[in-house]
């Protein structure tokens, strides 16, 4: 899911032209030795933080059908997370760094989710409302010196950006439909199966009781 987000925010940049033709996009942890390689205009764009939004947690599973409405097999709920990014531009010169900045901020506060076209695997099948919320009040953003203290940086800029995105459940997939008859046995020695008038379990005229057809008595064999 992660990563599904990851692309998700690419998409979004690239769409409002973040960092533009001349500039790159990364994922990577912005620490000196990063910095040092660093040949270009640059959105960076770090996860630091991952965190449940117990207020959402349920329990429980959910059918998933096909088209045709053939049972597929049960989606557990999924549980939420906030994964909090700083996104921080670099380029040579602080005036430039200002101006990216702005570009990428502009882009991120557009829209309070991300689009399902933005979406890919997991994510795009779910079909859910991924949240999105950059620049958020200064209480989200309280760690951000700690997160710089860490990389082994000084403070830079930083936009701090949160997304709410679903880890989907567990997934039961569905045995295949019956469409065998099923033999009764009782005590008595009258043993009984029940046919399936229709081919499937949507069609037909259900469950009906045939007995078996008796065995024939082989030529020199004792009666019974």
């Amino acid at each position: 899911m992660i990563h599904e987000v990851d692309e998700g925010i690419r998409r979004l940049l690239a769409d409002g032209d973040v960092p533009g033709e001349q500039g790159e996009l990364a994922f990577d942890a912005p620490t000196r030795e990063w910095t040092a390689r660093r040949n270009a205009p640059t959105v960076n764009v770090f996860l630091y933080d991952i965190r449940e939004d117990v207020s959402r947690r349920q329990t429980g599973a959910f059918e998933v059908h096909e088209e045709d409405g053939t049972l597929r097999g049960w989606r557990g709920v999924s549980r939420w997370y906030q994964l909090s990014y700083l996104v921080t531009a670099w380029t040579n010169r602080p005036q430039d760094e200002h101006r990216l900045l702005s570009v990428a901020l502009g882009c991120l506060t557009r829209t309070e989710r991300l689009e399902q076209r933005w979406l890919t695997g997991s994510l795009a099948e779910l079909g859910l409302s991924i949240g999105l919320r950059a620049a958020g009040p200064l209480s989200e953003v309280g760690a951000a010196s700690d997160v710089w203290s860490a990389l082994g940086g000084e403070l830079k800029p930083a936009i701090n950006l949160a997304v709410i995105a679903p880890l989907p459940g567990e997934w039961t997939p569905a045995g295949p439909p019956v469409t065998e008859g099923v033999v009764l046995r009782t005590t008595t020695d009258d043993p009984r199966r029940l046919r399936y008038e229709g081919p499937s379990a949507a069609e037909g005229d259900g469950f009906a009781t045939e007995r078996p057809r008796p065995r024939r008595r082989q030529r020199g064999a004792p009666i019974r």
